[in-house]
């Protein structure tokens, strides 16, 4: 009989490995025994449980469905797991199994290929034969472990390979049975048992299921985050170990570095130039004053200048201040000081400069100086910044500007800021003037309304003059805002210009519905028609003058001065007269410069607009603006 040379039995093993050192005889006995008898019950059980036994189907049925093949070739039994190597040892089983009156395997295998077309009559047929299989694989099984234990006790080789031979084929029976019973159940697809069977046959690789690509590089996106994360951590620990052997490799040089020494020609540093106001930041709506530099001066039309002033000392403003507040400036008159409010035009978003823009007044005592007497390098003495008139965006989501003449100036900040801080509410801007050449900051509107597409700019002049001009011709009437600004009532609104263009625009806007507390206005000393007051040389000097009959009095207690209040005149005008110094800056009653405690008597003012919310709680008054009709004490 012939060996089977894919398997290696147990004795060659063991005789290789000494194995009866370890396990002996008697004992191995008892182990084939108690095996033997498990392989019996558990064969006995699957037999039970396996159903009727029915025929199985003959191979002439099986050609009878495939006429078209002449002679197929006979196929492999199952007592032949492989071929090739093994035909030897499967022919000598054929021969020793009909000489035990066992029948030769049937093919069946090939059967599963069709049971899908099959009649029930052949599927019977099918079962039968996998429950033959299934009986006559459990003899040989049984019939192999009863050769194993005899052939145990007197150590003969040849039948112990035999009865190993007998139990690999009872196996491959019991398993064909098996696996047709499981195929005619439904619970295996027939094609794939046959193409295994057919696979183990020919001896062809069993192909690996193919994995799913549920990631990167194969990997699961948990695993690659994992992987990716790590590298991170790992790249980190290294970056922070370069850093570290780089601060100590300096500081090791440093260390081994002599010390240099001071030379003794070296004088110390001096201190730095220190110029009045330029020591201190102030904080926004904090007074300052001291002096900035004429950096650049601009010509924006005939009689407007812009001057552009810095830290005389570089670097950013010494305060900050909102888009829409304005500066007092301060000028020489002789042997006494003027003040003049000027409103900043430049953007809060520029920290390195502020710029003022100045139209020159024929009787105006500070812009006939600024435009005549200062120059590029001068030093201008400033107090401030100062004003209510402010809008940043955060108010509304939209915003009207109506300016006339220079009166623009605060809202050009408004416009600068609102643009470089790239707001995204809609901008609106009626301009008028008296004529083409008359429009500030011409240029620059042009080009910020071609960039920006929510900034609308309308200007409107009073006068053609000498360039034929093409846009809105006349003042600022109702049907120039009404057609200009879309949904007009629901916006806020801010105006700055002289007095009766502002009341002019107050009257339209209300016409058209728009509520008082949408709209602001803005104007400072010409702009109101007021000349600018000048000090006389010796009021510095007045002492106290004696009231005149029938006139109140007012007292500035902190000077210790008093003096006559006419009907005319307001308590800032007595104290310029008597030297007593209040600060001041519109004298319209808006920046609120000039306000002052009011410790005894009534007073009344036209414009309070420069009192905040809870001053007059505080008996706080406008200097400018208040005037009475009994005696009265400041505290100034």
């Amino acid at each position: 009989m012939a060996y089977c040379k894919k398997h290696t039995s147990y004795w060659e093993v063991s005789s290789s490995l000494n194995l009866n050192r370890w396990l002996p005889l008697a004992a191995f006995q008892r182990f084939s025994e108690l095996l033997q008898r498990a392989a019996i019950y558990l064969v006995v059980a699957t037999v039970f449980l396996s159903g009727p036994i029915q025929a199985q189907v003959s191979p002439e049925d099986h050609q009878a469905h495939h006429p078209d093949v002449a002679a197929p070739p006979p196929q492999p039994t199952l007592a032949s797991p492989v071929v090739g190597k093994s035909t030897g040892m499967m022919e000598g089983m054929g021969e020793m199994m009909r000489q035990m009156g066992v029948p030769p395997p049937k093919e069946i295998y090939p059967s599963l290929m069709t049971l899908s077309d099959l009649p029930p009559e052949k599927r019977a047929e099918v079962e039968a034969a996998a429950h033959e299989r299934m009986a006559s694989g459990t003899a040989l099984m049984t019939d192999g472990l009863t050769r194993l234990a005899d052939s145990a006790s007197s150590n003969d080789y040849e039948l112990m390979q035999q009865a190993v031979s007998l139990l690999h084929e009872g196996m491959a029976r019991f398993e064909s049975g098996l696996a047709a019973h499981q195929v005619l159940l439904g619970t295996d697809d027939p094609q794939a048992v046959a193409l295994d069977w057919f696979r183990r046959e020919m001896e062809l690789p069993v192909p690996n299921p193919p994995v799913a690509n549920t990631g990167v590089m194969g990997m699961t996106w948990f695993h690659f985050w994992i992987m990716l994360s790590s590298a991170a951590l790992i790249a980190s620990f290294f970056w922070l170990y370069i850093l570290k052997m780089r601060r100590a490799s300096q500081l090791l040089s440093s260390l081994a570095a002599p010390a240099r020494q001071p030379s003794p020609l070296q004088a110390p540093m001096p201190p730095p130039i220190q110029f009045p106001g330029s020591a201190e930041t102030t904080a926004s709506g904090r007074p300052w004053s001291g002096q900035l530099r004429i950096s650049r001066i601009f010509q924006e039309t005939g009689d407007v200048k812009t001057f552009r002033l810095v830290n005389p000392v570089g670097g950013m403003l010494p305060f900050d201040y909102l888009p829409g507040q304005f500066i007092t400036v301060t000028v020489p008159h002789g042997e006494a000081t003027v003040r003049r409010g000027y409103t900043i035009a430049s953007s809060p978003t520029q920290r390195d400069y502020i710029e003022i823009t100045v139209k020159h007044a024929p009787e105006g005592v500070v812009s006939g100086y600024l435009h005549s007497e200062i120059h590029e390098g001068s030093l201008l003495d400033l107090s401030g910044p100062a004003g209510s008139f402010v809008f940043t965006g955060r108010e509304c989501k939209c915003i009207v500007l109506i300016a006339g003449g220079v009166g623009i100036t605060p809202l050009m900040s408004v416009l600068r800021y609102l643009l470089d801080r790239s707001w995204e509410g809609d901008i609106f801007l009626v301009y008028g003037c008296r004529a083409p050449e008359d429009i500030i900051f011409r240029e620059e509107l042009e080009y910020l309304r071609r960039r920006h597409t929510n900034l609308q700019v309308v200007i409107t002049v009073s006068q053609s003059g000498a360039e034929k001009w093409a846009g809105p011709q006349g003042r600022i009437t109702k049907e120039l805002l009404a057609e200009s600004i879309p949904d007009l009532p629901s916006r806020y609104i801010h105006i700055c210009g002289p007095v009766p263009m502002m009341e002019a625009t107050k009257q339209i806007l209300s016409e058209l519905g728009i509520p008082k507390d949408r709209i602001k206005t803005e104007a400072f000393g010409p702009a109101l028609g007021k000349q600018e007051r000048l000090p006389s040389a010796d009021q510095k000097t007045a002492g106290p003058s004696s009231p005149k009959p029938g006139l109140p009095t007012v007292t500035f207690t902190d000077s210790d001065r008093a003096g006559p209040l006419p009907p005319d005149k307001v308590v800032l005008d007595v104290a310029e007269e008597l030297g007593v110094d209040i600060d001041y800056s519109c004298r319209a009653g808006i920046c609120g410069v000039c306000r002052v405690e009011l410790l005894a008597g009534e007073v009344s003012m036209d414009v309070e607009d420069g009192l905040e919310p809870g001053d007059k709680e505080k008996n706080l008054i406008l200097a400018c603006q208040a005037k009475a009709n009994c005696d009265i004490s400041v505290k100034a």
